[in-house]
């Protein structure tokens, strides 16, 4: 295995809100090549992992295993598990893990087949661009039918390889030179280069950020002690987190089931089901508390707008330190781009016992190329006992 350090001027670009906890787990600023046989494949979600034994340069055989992308955005780009034929040599380049021997981040990965493929490269082109003109579909009532699959767009790295630059939607990628910003845009916390890459806790500089919201001295006594690099996050526990994060985080795809009386919102993230009541008016007078709360919605001129309370208290954005409270209200509001074939959402939280002020945002979803799957969380980066003493403690 052949190490060399890079060395990279600081980007001093504005912070990009988007983090994700995988990368900066790596040191991105080393390179490294592992070459080994291919012993198991673990197409999972949040991440996927190739697993190898390599012989080292005395003769002994060391086992590793390499960090991929999750599982279900892996089979959307083409890949599948017959890529990597157990007992078959591969050539991983990327970046050794910072907490575990034997670990890496998957750059670009060579089979035995001589075929090549960067971290976000597409095997199939049919997620390149999912805009596409449709005609509203509409039920016996004359309410719009928004069932089906929908898909967020894929976000990738301007450099294929994932190692620097920044994320920007698949369908407009090949626009910009490897690792290019896009002007106004700073770097990918933690890539390569980036001041979070040199931090002596990379974790804690991505993931634990004062939160944007003026929060009110219940909402800072909430979030006291809350480590957002940390299993506090219910992310990182393989739990959802609330019902705006989780429909357009990961680029999921999600279902929608629909009938004149109700609409289900089957999320792709997690394991995450809500049902909206559209033959209700008003909140039942007692409501069971829970991440997805009680929903009740009507259709306004072709818009959805839908009225969500009774959460459990748990985290708004993770990342930032921000709580919210079982006072927490959302108001969602759903309707169809049919020139770009797009289910487009804009909604606004607020809760007055936390925080003060609105929480706003917006997504969009698109016919999905490919099929709704569970999530079937299985986060293998957070389950070692030498990273829980390292990073928990």
């Amino acid at each position: 295995m052949n190490k060399s350090c890079c060395l990279f001027l600081l980007i001093l670009c504005p912070k990009l809100v988007i983090a994700h906890h995988g990368l900066a787990n790596f040191n991105l600023n080393v390179d490294i090549t592992v070459e080994g046989v291919i012993t198991n494949i673990a197409m999972v979600n949040p991440h996927s992992w190739v697993y190898m034994e390599v012989t080292n340069e005395d003769g002994s055989v060391a086992n590793w295993k390499c960090e991929l992308r999750g599982g279900t955005v892996l089979r959307r780009s083409g890949w599948d598990e017959t890529l990597f034929q157990v007992g078959s040599p591969v050539t991983i380049s990327g970046s050794p893990d910072r907490f575990e021997d034997n670990t890496c981040y998957t750059g670009t990965i060579t089979f035995a087949s001589g075929l090549s493929l960067d971290r976000y490269d597409q095997v199939t082109e049919a997620d390149r661009n999912l805009r596409q003109e449709i005609e509203i579909r509409r039920l016996s009532n004359g309410d719009p039918d928004i069932s089906g699959d929908w898909a967020a767009e894929q976000v990738v790295m301007t450099d294929p390889r994932g190692l620097v630059g920044t994320l920007v939607p698949l369908s407009v990628a090949e626009e910009f030179e490897p690792g290019q910003l896009p002007v106004g845009r700073r770097a990918f916390q933690g890539s390569r280069g980036t001041p979070e890459s040199f931090s002596e806790n990379p974790l804690s500089t991505t993931w634990d950020n004062p939160s944007p919201f003026q929060l009110t001295e219940a909402g800072i006594a909430a979030i006291e002690g809350f480590v957002g690099s940390s299993t506090d996050n219910p992310r990182l526990r393989c739990e959802t987190t609330n019902i705006m994060w989780d429909w357009s985080f990961d680029n999921p795809i999600n279902r929608i089931v629909q009938t004149e009386e109700e609409i289900k919102l089957i999320y792709g993230t997690m394991v995450f089901e809500r049902t909206i009541h559209l033959n209700e008016i008003e909140f039942p007078d007692e409501l069971t508390l829970s991440r997805s709360g009680y929903s009740i919605g009507r259709w306004e001129n072709d818009e959805l707008i839908v009225h969500t309370q009774g959460f459990l208290e748990g985290i708004l954005l993770a990342d930032v330190r921000t709580p919210h409270s079982e006072q927490m209200r959302v108001e969602e509001r759903f309707s169809i781009d049919s020139v770009n074939g797009a289910l487009v959402r804009s909604y606004v939280a607020e809760d007055p016992q936390y925080f003060s002020g609105q929480h706003r945002g917006s997504d969009t979803m698109f016919i999905s190329s490919y099929p709704w799957e569970p999530y079937n969380c299985d986060d293998r980066s957070f389950r070692s006992d030498l990273r829980s003493e390292l990073i928990y403690q």
